[in-house]
């Protein structure tokens, strides 16, 4: 081991992070050069916080006045980080991934990973972000995950008498079953889940409801025909597989869950100061994908990125697959992990700039941050599975005239046409970790498109160097169109399984109780009003996107890709989506061999496709190779299909 990872750092830095304390420095992969000779540290430890709830750069977090105080009358907490930083050298620029759940993003999303096998270990992959001189920070935030896991998490102060206000939990199973854990129902944590014990054991008070569609009317369940246990919900007939259960009480803790959007902007802040223990940045740019997105949505819905000196936290954020959604990460018995249950993260507004929706309010997402000041540079990216599922097209329309409005100077939007939220993968099949489908998952791998943006918005925060331009549906160019309408276009396509339009998600105001807007709710919410109608891709007639960036294998396609799934009939809910998939059915082996002739053909049209979304600056010059790769991996399985 190299001397200089000997020292273990020790002391007390610039408020609100008052201490570092480190459990673990070494070689990351044993000193392998990255790039020109780049090699890196791995640094494990804690971070402890101690932040004035009475300073106005903290007003928005709810409960962090309730939380007990030390004698200076600031309310500590602490959580976990790593840092993978290069010894010497280094673009001075630090990337701040917003862990998923505990788990961190950016070597998958970045280094072509694929999920360790242990939630401790951070691949290289291909080392993209390594070659490119990153420094890789990763922060908990979450109170809920099982940090003993290997997971990153946040140790939250706890409100000791919380008056008012439940919680809810939402549940909606592909399968019958008897029982269900007390914790949200992500599917993908395995046995990793967090449960939330009930104040009162079977408490009387509390309620189970079930309903057929997520604003449908909710039918009680009896009290006598289930039970609240320590850790779980039984019921004596039951959960029916696609029925949605309403499971509502008043759990026995109560953390601060928005100390973690303190906890994210802190250390984003104390990267760029002087006690960084590895080499000193510049710039930080944040990056959330999924959950992770929507947290840097509600990040700066509540004018966080100053911190209580004024320091600006990001100059720049990569907002990935958030849609229009914000998330559950900042009121009173939130649920981080939650999706799709109308709540807190569902409600208005959904665009930047300000306009008023159709219950006569008037905001817009962006207001509280530049009230405070530090509005960052902004990249959203989104998959065609955020447009389907119902939210990512109100980020970008008028919700009274259902006009396009412009973007703010300091955004960019991009639409990955004709793919789902996460990265595609072979080989095609129906089950996903959400449950059955009616179409293969959806193959496409955008990750080459997210390499390049994430270079472009370097290149706009440090250079100020112009991005490409945003590329995303219009009305006005007549590349978007309604989910209802696009349904009748593609029912021509013969084989692909399609949802129905009635059953499609929609998102609509929501009452959640006379103390919403100070971040306790009565659950569940009450829909008010019509619900609001959101636009997705126009398609060729192949049935694949023509507005946003399309990746070589949709420019030049052997099938039909689309960001929507609807649920297989044994999982119930039929004409529902599976959120979150898209579909894949590839095109016969002679509809291909008619339209290419053979595998050469194939290949150099790729590379023209490639080539030309380098020209538009859509895609690193580096990465042309990796498009080709990624296009004849898929080429060959389906002409062997």
């Amino acid at each position: 081991m190299s001397d200089i990872l000997l020292p273990i750092y020790e002391g007390v830095c610039t408020m609100p992070v008052t201490d570092i304390d480190i459990r673990s420095r070494d070689l990351y992969c044993g000193g392998q050069e990255f790039g020109d000779g780049l090699v890196y540290e791995r640094i494990d430890g804690i971070v402890k916080y101690a932040v004035d709830p009475e300073n106005p750069a903290n007003a928005l977090i709810v409960d962090l006045g309730n939380a007990p105080r030390d004698r200076d009358g600031l309310v500590r907490f602490n959580g976990d980080f790593t840092i993978l930083g290069p010894l010497e050298g280094g673009n001075g620029a630090a990337l701040l991934d917003v862990p998923n759940r505990g788990g961190r993003v950016a070597p998958r999303l970045f280094n072509l990973t694929s999920f360790p096998e242990e939630p401790h270990l951070i691949e290289a992959g291909d080392g993209y972000l390594l070659r490119r001189g990153w420094t890789v920070a990763f922060c908990g935030w979450q109170c809920d995950v099982p940090r003993e896991s290997g997971r990153m998490g946040l140790s939250a102060p706890l409100v000791t008498e919380p008056d008012g206000g439940r919680m809810q939990l939402r549940f909606q199973v592909p399968e019958n079953q008897d029982e269900l854990l007390l914790t949200d129902q992500h599917v993908g944590l395995g046995p990793n889940h967090v449960t939330i014990p009930p104040a009162v054991l079977n408490d009387p008070n509390a309620e189970l409801v079930v309903r057929d569609t997520p604003y449908g009317t909710a039918t009680s369940v009896p009290r006598d025909r289930w039970t609240l246990e320590e850790d779980r919900v039984r019921a004596s007939e039951g959960f029916q597989a696609g029925k949605i259960y309403d499971l509502l009480y008043i759990p026995s803790q109560c953390p601060v869950v928005g100390t973690g959007l303190i906890a994210i902007r802190d250390f984003a802040v104390w990267l760029k100061g002087s006690t960084n223990p590895v080499n000193p940045v510049e710039h930080v740019i944040g990056e959330g994908l999924s959950q992770c997105g929507r947290f840097l949505r509600t990040f700066l819905y509540n004018g966080l990125n100053v911190d209580e000196e004024q320091k600006q936290a990001f100059d720049g954020l990569l907002v990935h697959v958030a849609g229009g959604r914000r998330g559950e990460f900042n009121h009173r018995y939130a649920q981080p992990s939650v999706q799709p249950t109308p709540s807190f993260g569902h409600l208005f507004p959904y665009a930047d700039d300000p306009q008023t929706d159709p219950t006569g309010d008037t905001a817009g997402l962006l207001d509280a941050q530049r009230e405070s000041g530090g509005v960052p540079k902004i990249f959203y990216t989104d998959t065609s599975a955020e447009y389907w599922r119902g939210d990512a097209g109100l980020t970008h329309i008028d919700l009274q005239t259902e006009a396009d409005v412009p973007l703010p100077d300091n955004v960019r939007r991009y639409l990955f046409a004709s793919t789902q939220h996460s990265a595609g993968t072979l080989p095609l099949n129906t089950e996903s970790k959400y449950g059955p489908t009616g179409n293969g998952l959806n193959v496409i791998d955008y990750r080459p498109l997210i390499r390049a943006a994430l270079s472009n918005l370097l290149a706009w925060v440090k250079d100020d160097l112009e991005p490409p331009a945003s590329s995303y549906p219009r009305l006005s160019d007549g590349t978007a169109v309604t989910r209802s309408e696009l349904l009748g276009s593609l029912a021509k396509i013969a084989g692909l399984a399609l949802p129905t339009s009635t059953q499609l998600n929609r998102i609509r105001p929501l009452d959640l109780g006379s103390t919403a807007d100070v971040g306790v709710a009565w659950f569940p919410s009450n829909p008010i009003g019509k619900a609001y109608e959101s636009i997705v891709s126009s398609v060729n007639e192949d049935g694949n996107e023509i507005a946003g960036i399309a990746m070589p294998d949709i420019s030049v396609p052997i099938g039909t890709h689309t960001g929507f799934n609807p649920r297989h009939p044994r999982s119930g809910a039929v004409g529902q989506l599976v959120e979150y998939v898209g579909s894949t059915q590839f095109f016969g082996v002679a509809e291909i061999e008619r339209r290419y002739g053979g595998r050469e053909t194939y290949r150099q049209l790729i590379r023209e496709a490639a080539e030309k979304l380098v020209r538009e600056r859509y895609l690193l010059v580096d990465d042309v190779e990796l498009c080709i790769d990624i296009a004849m991996e898929r080429y060959d399985y389906a002409m062997l299909a």
